[in-house]
């Protein structure tokens, strides 16, 4: 499996991201240094190695320490690093070669971080795909980054075997989430009980033609002699959704997201490798942020990573109960219902220090109650895909300000400039397009040069399509969404892919999709017009809709209208859209957009 059909983006891309970075840090202005907590430095080093160095120094250094925490069954990180190079030459053995994409469609279980590292190891690329996507949403993302091999969920399998055949997969190993739970556990599912039949259907599928798991860890490990990839290697396409329909795949290297570990640890001196920090995954580790704070930061910690396949209040709380977090990356409805959970259950929360909030905006009635039941601090930060993913946060200290996003991390340089003339830059409390240099700052969209080109300006900083405003000590607002992303339960959804999949019904004439906040959510919601008014089933187009594509990018209503709102030109305004919506909802006294 060679790279000589990669696709026009290179193993090793180029683009001027950090070419005038050292410039930059000497004439850009940080007023926000004098804001940070104690203990944090104005910049990281610059890093040199590769990703899995990260575990191979922890089972160096702390082998015997548990590294991960799944269901109560624990594996070292001693052993950990065994897995990560038996994998690999597993891997290696199938044709996988430095460079060569390999898709990883899995929840969180400890296969995904043996893979992920084991794919790493190789110099390969890693490809996250988040498993509940639809069989369309997978193949398109295939066809666009071209891996050849994948390792996925049982569930998942059958869907990739039934690829055209221009997609077909040189090979597919099936992960069975059940083989790495404990015995204990295992036996109960195994029971001829309708619950445990239940759980089983929910946790895997009977598979044939591909390789299983066990098969590949049983490989002798890899050689130690075997090359290891460079920092400015490509090591992950992360996919991120946009304005204009399809997702594109940002291409992260070594170096960024080695870069986004390093400033996440900078960012919170109180923890250190090794004292026992107990990090609790309930975030997917397919998803940028949950792949960063948990699946490397964890990590580079030597700390015990609790893995969850999906967030279950009842699950987290019972964890809690033998190893409480000390550091718990999640969202604002995740904190929400813990804490409600744990309230209800009579469960204390005290213990768990630190909680780093993101996706969407965090409300002070989501940290008072969040903070009263555990004793730590609750802060607010920020990031996107392509920027490995955090570029800002608010200080873990008192120094925190409600209502923003905090400062840029270390070694990490923004603005503000005029969306429409992005070179002129205004000046503190202006509102305007947020730009960003950095270490993390991502190389480009695999395959894209054109989209890439567009997303930095002509010297060299990244546009982030969000209108923010910066205030005299450092600390950025968010203002809007320039790119109209709809950010619902901490996933970006584009609201054109979702137009595009209800414009093929047949119930449907025209459709704008926008996000609309309810309850502290932002809801995907489609405003339609019929084919036929008379006969419009709104639910039997939401039916529609969950064939083709995950449940997340669902509208959660549908909105008859008789016409759209269309620029000049004949554009539908989508924020006009959502002033109808928005209006309709006042009408009717309530908040909740209103449902055909």
């Amino acid at each position: 499996m060679s790279t000589d059909d990669a696709s026009p983006a290179a193993a090793k891309p180029s683009l001027p991201a950090d070419a005038n970075a050292d410039r930059d840090a000497s004439s850009t202005p940080r007023p926000w240094l004098d804001a940070y907590a104690e203990g944090v430095p104005a910049d990281i080093p610059k890093q040199s190695g590769c990703l899995s160095d990260i575990v191979a120094d922890a089972a160096r250094r702390f082998g015997s320490k548990v590294a991960l925490d799944f269901l109560g069954r624990t594996t070292s990180y001693r052993e950990l690093q065994h897995q990560i190079d038996r994998a690999a030459n597993g891997l290696r053995r199938l044709g996988v070669r430095s460079g060569d994409r390999v898709a990883l469609i899995l929840p969180n279980c400890p296969q995904h971080v043996v893979a992920f590292y084991a794919v790493l190891r190789l110099g390969a690329v890693v490809v996250e795909h988040n498993p509940l996507y639809t069989p369309r949403e997978l193949r398109h993302q295939f066809e666009d980054h071209g891996a050849r091999v994948a390792i996925a969920w049982t569930k998942t399998v059958a869907t990739l075997q039934d690829f055209p055949a221009d997609l077909r997969l040189d090979a597919i190993v099936s992960v069975d989430l059940r083989t790495a739970m404990p015995l204990k556990t295992r036996l109960a599912l195994a029971l001829p009980l309708p619950r445990a039949r239940e759980a089983r259907e929910r946790l895997a599928a009977p598979v044939a033609g591909a390789t299983e798991w066990e098969s590949l860890v049983a490989a002798r490990p890899l050689r130690r002699s075997h090359s290891r990839p460079e920092p400015e290697d490509l090591a992950l396409i992360q996919y991120t959704s946009g304005t204009t329909g399809a997702p594109k795949g940002a291409m992260l290297t070594h170096a960024n997201l080695l870069s986004n570990v390093a400033q996440a640890r900078a960012w919170i001196p109180e923890l250190g490798p090794g004292d026992g920090s107990v990090v609790y995954a309930v975030l997917p580790m397919f998803h940028a942020y949950g792949l960063t704070l948990c699946l490397t930061f964890a990590m580079s910690m030597a700390a015990r990573l609790v893995l969850f396949p999906s967030f279950d209040p009842q699950l987290v709380l019972a964890a809690i109960r033998k190893h409480p977090p000390t550091f718990l990356p999640a969202v604002p409805p995740i904190y929400a219902r813990l804490e409600h959970a744990a309230r209800e259950r009579r469960v204390s929360l005290q213990g768990i220090r630190i909680g780093i909030s993101g996706a969407m905006p965090l409300s002070p009635d989501v940290i008072e109650p969040w903070e009263e039941r555990t004793g730590g601090v609750l802060v607010e930060g920020y990031g996107l895909s392509e920027c490995s993913p955090v570029i800002a946060a608010n200080p873990v200290s008192d120094r925190r300000r409600l209502g923003t996003i905090g400062l840029p991390f270390p070694s990490t340089l923004v603005r503000v400039a005029d969306p429409d003339e992005p070179t002129r830059i205004l000046g503190s409390d202006e509102p305007g397009e947020l730009q960003v240099r950095g270490p993390q700052v991502f190389r480009g969209y695999w395959g894209r040069p054109d989209a890439s080109s567009a997303a930095f300006t002509a010297d060299g900083w990244y546009r982030t399509g969000d209108i923010v405003a910066i205030d005299t000590d450092g600390y950025i607002r968010v203002v809007d969404r320039l790119k109209e992303l709809i950010i619902t339960g901490g996933f970006n959804v584009s609201p054109s892919e979702v137009e595009d999949t209800l414009a093929r019904s047949p119930l449907v004439r025209e459709v704008a999709v926008v996000g609309i906040t309810h309850d502290g959510n932002e809801q995907v919601v489609a405003a339609v017009i019929p084919s036929d008014p008379s006969n419009f089933d709104p639910e039997a187009l939401r039916g529609w809709a969950r064939n083709e594509l995950a449940a997340y990018k669902v509208p959660r209503r549908i909105v008859v209208m008789e016409d759209l709102p269309r620029s000049l030109i004949g554009k539908v305004l989508r924020r006009e859209v959502r002033d109808r919506i928005l209006a309709m909802s006042s009408a009717r006294g309530t908040t909740a957009p209103p449902t055909a």
